[in-house]
């Protein structure tokens, strides 16, 4: 992330290729953009040549990126300088053991990396010049659930890391659970007492925790609910449920992503099939429903907010958009650009 005259540089992760008969894209790679913090306007800067990096993670210095693929063709996690202008440099890459690597996350010289396909969580060390080490810890969930057809084995989605405290949470769609590690001096050790139950048949996909540390918000795939969980003690406990959908919506729930917005006031969160952002307003402990917003595309697979909390940027995989909405100061969103040179994208990060 850099800013010059008011411009934000940030990037965007895509699939180059299918993964199934329905589902993947025909993306270039990583997205170099750069996004004008007073219009909106989004420019296509450069691209960089790389399979399905589906999802990235950024720091000062570098971009990291996985290459979501089956096992057999060798996943990979990549390390890229970051240039003048966004441009990327390649450094260096390491195999992923494990299938289909659909998340990643650094903190403290390490990188996380979540898998889908194969359920299991990796972390690799990093070194001073950004160069990414064989994986030291490689950790296999166990385990399903009561959806016989996506709940059949674990499915882990994402890796979180607690803003205040020494552990990693990782929502495991297969299995109804949010595993729990802990994570200290590069060190990351399975907490089975700390795991958190997620009422059967929700599919959590993705989480955001409020800047208290106190609260975390799940966004769950096969429901479209949002699950709301407390720290009690020690220990994080179910505490409600919130529909993110509306009550006239009978198809397939498809959840999607989940971001807080940085004053800690407002939830968004995405649904595939009916292609919206529902908004929501954290009150104290519950969420009051504000709005949806429909993107009048297809498939909204993720999104993300500026830094400064002015901007959401939500990226549309199979109708080939990227949107940039305005955020008002009541929490909603008014759309300012639809840019269309973007194919197949997936991941936004700043």
């Amino acid at each position: 992330m850099s800013f010059k005259n008011n411009k934000l540089h940030f990037y965007i992760g895509s699939y180059t290729e299918m993964l199934a008969e329905d589902f993947g894209g025909s993306g270039k790679g990583i997205y170099v953009l750069e996004l004008n913090l007073d219009t909106g306007e989004i420019k296509l800067l450069s691209t960089y040549k790389l399979t399905n990096p589906a999802y990235l993670t950024v720091n000062a210095s570098h971009v990291y990126a996985i290459s979501e693929v089956e096992e057999y063709k060798h996943p990979k996690v990549s390390a890229f300088k970051i240039k003048d202008h966004g441009v990327l440099e390649f450094v260096n890459e390491q195999h992923v053991e494990g299938s289909l690597p659909c998340h990643i996350n650094i903190q403290h010289k390490t990188l996380l990396v979540a898998c889908y396909g194969s359920g299991n969580v990796l972390s690799f060390p990093v070194d001073n010049e950004g160069k990414i080490l064989k994986h030291n810890y490689n950790f296999k969930h166990t385990g399903k659930s009561i959806n016989m057809e996506r709940q059949e084995a674990p499915h882990a989605h994402q890796v979180v890391i607690h803003p205040e405290r020494e552990e990693v949470f990782v929502p495991d769609l297969g299995i109804d659970k949010i595993k729990v590690y802990q994570f200290n001096n590069q060190v990351l050790t399975p907490m089975p007492r700390l795991d958190i139950d997620i009422p059967k048949g929700n599919g959590p996909r993705h989480m955001v925790f409020h800047r208290n540390g106190n609260l975390a918000y799940v966004m769950n795939e096969l429901t479209g609910n949002v699950t709301v969980l407390k720290l009690e003690g020690d220990k994080f406990q179910y505490k409600d449920s919130y529909k993110s959908l509306p009550q006239t919506f009978t198809e397939t729930p498809s959840g999607a992503a989940i971001r807080i917005h940085p004053n800690g006031k407002y939830l968004y969160v995405a649904n595939r099939t009916i292609d919206s952002i529902t908004i929501f307003k954290i009150q104290g402990e519950s969420l009051e429903l504000l709005d949806y917003q429909y993107t009048n595309g297809t498939t909204i697979r993720e999104f993300n907010i500026t830094p400064d909390g002015n901007w959401l940027i939500a990226c549309l995989q199979d109708s080939n958009e990227v949107i940039s909405y305005s955020i008002l100061s009541s929490g909603l969103l008014q759309e300012k650009q639809r840019n269309t040179t973007i194919i197949s994208p997936v991941c936004v990060c700043f």
